[in-house]
Parts: C-alpha cells; structure tokens; sequence
C-alpha cells in the first residue's frame, strides 16, 4: 500500500508538471503569435491584416471574447502610420461602409482593386458587396461584375485569369453583355498577359481609356457600359513599377467610388 501510494503521488506530481508545460507553451505561442501580427501590421499592412482576422476568428471560436476587446482596445491606440485609426474602424465596420450616398435615379458603387497576390478585389453595388472573398466570387485576372442598368440589379459575376487561362472565355463573355448595362471590373495580381486587341477593344468600347496601356501586373479599376458612346470617367490605373511599387512587385491597390446614372432609353 504504501509503495503503491508513492507511485500514484509521483505520477501526479509529473501530470502536473506536464500541464504546467502545456500551458506555459500555449501562453508563449499565444505571445509569439500576437508579436508576429504586431510587426506585420506596422511592416505589411496588408498581410497583417489578414493574420489579425484570422487571429480574431480562432479567439472567438476558443471564447475568448476577453482577449479579443484588448486587442481591439490596443489595436485602436497604437495603430497609427500606414493605417490610421479611421481606417481600422472602417475595416471592421463592413466590406461596403465607404460607399456614398447617390442621388435619385443613380446607383451607388464602390470598387477596390487586390493587392498584389494577397487580398482579393472587392465590388460592391448600393450597398451591397456584391463580389469579394466573402462571396466566393473572386480571383486572379479581371473580375467583372455586370448590373442591369435600369434597375440596378446584379446580372452576372465573373473572374477570368489572364495569367494563366485563356482569354477566349473572356471574350465571349464580353460579347454577351446586353446593351444598356453598366459593367464594373477591377484586376487581382496579373490581369494582363493573356489579353489580346479584341479583348482590349470590348473594353475599350464600353467607355476605358486605360485598357490599351494595362500591363504586367499594373493596377486597375473600371466602370463603364455596354453601348456608350463617350469614355468613362470611372477609371483608375496604377503601372507596376519596379523602383516605386507598394508591395515589392505589385503597385498600391486603387480605390474607386461614385454615382452612375441609370440607363435611359
């Protein structure tokens, strides 16, 4: 009995010191984790930001709601340089909480472009994300989304890699889009290599000036429609260049907001 006692204290007494090892490691991953997203919220914002999200859902998803109201209180006193405080808070607040109001009779967009190979592009329509990571919608090339121009309503989504894919599909989608329709496309990581003048033409004739120019790897949101006669005044475009680019090979993403009016026959 009395050997027997001195085994069952012993090996209790390494059960707790295995458990106190487990959770020292836990803690000190935990700690090592929250430092690598600190640093790579200050040195790439972009990437940080997706290890943040992902950080926030395991916390949630572990119940740590705790944790997760001090990081958030941490994050909006010290963030501060590349992103400023508004910026996070406009992060957290909704894929869709930049779009402006429109008048009667218009509809409201938002675009943003990817950010090098990292972030996926994002659209969104009165309010409404309607293309993004969130909806499953989004990749590499040029996305485009197609509204009905009278009544606002989203007819079509599509992503076609111009990296590695062919641009046959992209034309043939192009050349179905009925007349009338506003048609919004922005680029993620490479949308160029596989364009050829006929692509570049059905983009061109739905109101682009910047699509002739569009290279490796360069930036670029557009709004434009099917069957305008006048160039578009919805367009940005940022070239890739080695010497001043954002992040390494890619340029700073483009943003683009505004007003379209509604088609009239």
């Amino acid at each position: 009995m009395f050997t027997f006692r001195v085994g069952i204290q012993k090996l209790g007494k390494q059960c707790n010191v295995i458990r106190w090892f487990l959770q020292a490691l836990t803690f000190f991953i935990f700690l090592l984790l929250l430092v690598v997203i600190i640093l790579k919220l200050y040195n790439d914002p972009i990437t940080g930001q997706n290890l943040l999200i992902l950080f926030l859902c395991r916390m949630m998803t572990l119940k740590l709601q705790a944790s997760v109201k001090v990081l958030q209180k941490f994050l909006f006193s010290s963030y501060k340089g590349i992103h400023s405080r508004c910026r996070v808070k406009a992060m957290l607040e909704g894929p869709c909480s930049k779009e402006k109001a429109c008048p009667a009779n218009h509809f409201s967009f938002y675009i943003q472009s990817g950010a090098a190979n990292v972030v996926p592009p994002k659209i969104c329509v009165n309010s409404d994300l309607v293309l993004g990571t969130v909806m499953n919608n989004a990749g590499i090339g040029i996305n485009i989304v197609v509204i009905n121009g009278k009544t606002g309503a989203v007819l079509k989504t599509d992503h076609f890699n111009m990296y590695s894919g062919k641009v046959e599909p992209l034309i043939d989608f192009l050349k179905n889009i009925e007349t009338g329709s506003v048609v919004l496309m922005a680029v993620f990581d490479e949308g160029s290599t596989q364009l050829n003048e006929e692509a570049r033409k059905l983009i061109s004739d739905m109101g682009s000036s910047s699509i002739q120019s569009l290279g490796y790897r360069d930036n670029w949101v557009f709004v434009g429609g099917k069957g305008t006669m006048e160039k578009s005044n919805f367009e940005k475009y940022m070239k890739s260049n080695g010497s001043s680019n954002k992040y390494e090979n890619w340029p700073e993403m483009v943003e683009l907001e505004g007003c379209v009016p509604k088609y009239l026959e």
